[in-house]
């Protein structure tokens, strides 16, 4: 098992996305830190994927 654990800016970055999802009335179905690659993973309402790497970027999967 990986030493990983979430960067503040990750932890920032995840803040944003979800006060800006919820501002969406987007229903956020899960949060979850993947230990295999130390990136965060949410999954919103509609379909919607988001990886927040570990330097805080993050991208629509």
């Amino acid at each position: 098992m990986s030493n990983f654990t979430s960067t503040s800016a990750q932890a920032e970055t995840c803040l944003q996305l979800s006060q800006d999802l919820t501002k969406m009335y987007r229903p956020i179905y899960l949060v979850r830190f993947d230990l295999r690659t130390g990136d965060i993973f949410m999954l919103a309402g509609e379909g919607i994927e988001i990886t927040i790497k570990a330097n805080g970027l993050w991208r629509f999967n």
